[in-house]
């Protein structure tokens, strides 16, 4: 509680002119995204090669079905975690999960012995339900309330540049291998520097209470809550019917990549064209975080309409992309596997696949994108996003553990599409009747905030050093 009772966020000092101060949420959500960049962006370049980079999928599923497992409890968990431990141990107990896993597929280049990578996966799912529950609340709860799509935007771009980036290592290093073969020592040793720089950096992140928007607010003061107080709000979470009402899209939001990736990218084209692609898949998701960002924050003035407008693009856009990839799935199957195109070698072919798996890495981000909006308007102190963030990444989690299964068990392809296609169908009317029922407008919640306390001359200079 901060002066007179009442809580920090609602505490106001004199404006503050400099974004680009190290305590402003735009540095601090810059910096979240640096560490993502690093480390999941860096992750889902060497999944997006489909296998892990390897030729046989069978070490990457069983490693992704044990990371999803775990994060799909430790992705629920990490909300209360983080309201416990704070930001820095936190996010660098997380980021350090993911060099082990780089480099539990280092380790199957040579051995060819699959537990070394399915035990890094389970501890890699420890650490991302860490990371990713801190992101949450980080990238939710320290912009303003009437920017966070503008943020939402920023972070999704910055951390989707590491899958650009990441794309680039197999396709650099791997350049002259067209042939179907795993990719070399070096590609997962590039990817092991990033990841650990990731880890170092994760130790730059201000906790809330150091937080200082440019109105002057601060965001929420954490209280190191105890485990406790966490594990009752956290089973509350399952009776919270804003929470049932995203499970849908939650358990949709990452069960599409199993199907993408081994089953577009990887059936379709070559090694190197793999890694090309996945340029390609993820500078789609900077362009689409930044299109529904802009239309969450400005397209009308109303934020409920704002909401309702972005849930009806993404529906329509969504579904033409995923009609798309229908049409291109009827003229393969696993038992009928077409020849791998190569991006210099294959001619016009290769350009219609190439579109519809940019227009999936497109998809993908104002998809979730647009979640985290309606997530990051359902509150705004970072105790509340941290769980609520939390709860749709180890429900998101929980969907992507039997994805990697139904894959390894060589479902048909044609009825993974239509299963991922419903799923996100179904998810959009829920998330209207959402917005509808919990968002309000930013002018009815100034309403029924506190009145400002403001800060004496003493105060306002402690908290501008």
């Amino acid at each position: 509680m901060g002066i007179d009772g009442k809580d920090e966020e609602s505490v106001t000092q004199l404006p503050v002119k400099s974004r680009l101060r190290y305590n402003s949420p735009l540095v601090q959500v810059t910096l979240i995204g640096v560490v993502c960049f690093c480390c999941p962006g860096m992750f889902n370049a060497l999944s997006g090669m489909g296998g892990g980079g390897q030729v046989d999928h069978t070490v990457a599923n069983n490693a992704n079905t044990a990371l999803y497992t775990t994060f799909a409890i430790f992705g629920i968990l990490g909300g209360g975690i983080y309201n416990v431990l704070g930001p820095h141990l936190t996010l660098a107990a997380g980021c350090s999960t993911y060099v082990l896993y780089a480099g539990s597929f280092l380790y199957y280049n040579h051995h060819k012995h699959q537990a070394f990578a399915v035990v890094a996966g389970a501890l890699l799912g420890m650490g991302a339900g860490l990371l990713w529950a801190a992101e949450g609340a980080i990238m939710t709860s320290y912009p303003p309330p009437n920017r966070k799509g503008t943020y939402i935007a920023l972070f999704w771009s910055i951390f989707n540049m590491g899958g650009v980036i990441g794309g680039l290592i197999p396709f650099i290093l791997n350049y002259h291998r067209s042939e179907a073969v795993s990719v070399n020592d070096a590609t997962y040793i590039g990817f092991m520097c990033f990841m650990t720089v990731g880890t170092l950096l994760s130790l730059a992140i201000l906790p809330p209470i150091k937080v200082i928007r440019e109105d002057g607010t601060r965001c929420t003061n954490i209280k190191y809550s105890s485990a406790f107080t966490e594990v009752r709000e956290i089973i509350k979470l399952f009776l919270n019917w804003k929470m049932l009402l995203i499970v849908p899209a939650a358990w949709a939001s990452n069960f599409f990549y199993t199907y993408q990736f081994n089953n577009v990218n990887a059936l379709l084209f070559n090694l190197r064209t793999r890694g090309l692609n996945n340029v390609f898949y993820w500078g789609a998701q900077m362009l689409g975080s930044v299109a529904i960002g802009y239309i969450m924050d400005f397209s009308f003035k109303s934020r409920r309409m704002r909401g309702f407008v972005g849930i009806a693009v993404v529906t329509v856009i969504g579904t033409g992309i995923w009609g798309g990839g229908l049409a291109k799935q009827l003229t393969y199957s696993l038992s009928d596997l077409p020849q791998p195109l190569d991006f210099k070698d294959s001619g016009k072919t290769f350009a219609g696949p190439f579109v519809l798996y940019f227009s999936y890495g497109l998809l993908d981000a104002m998809f979730q994108s647009m979640v985290y909006w309606v997530i990051g308007a359902l509150a705004d102190d970072s105790e509340t996003l941290s769980r609520y963030s939390g709860f749709y990444k180890g429900i998101q989690s929980a969907g992507a553990a039997v994805a990697w299964q139904v894959d390894t068990h060589k479902v048909r392809l044609l009825s993974q599409l239509i299963v991922n296609w419903s799923l996100m169908t179904v998810s959009y009317p829920l998330l209207m009747l959402l917005v509808m029922l919990a968002v309000k407008d930013e002018n009815k919640t100034k309403e029924e905030t506190p009145k400002d306390v403001s800060l004496s001359p003493t105060d306002e200079t402690s908290i501008a050093k």
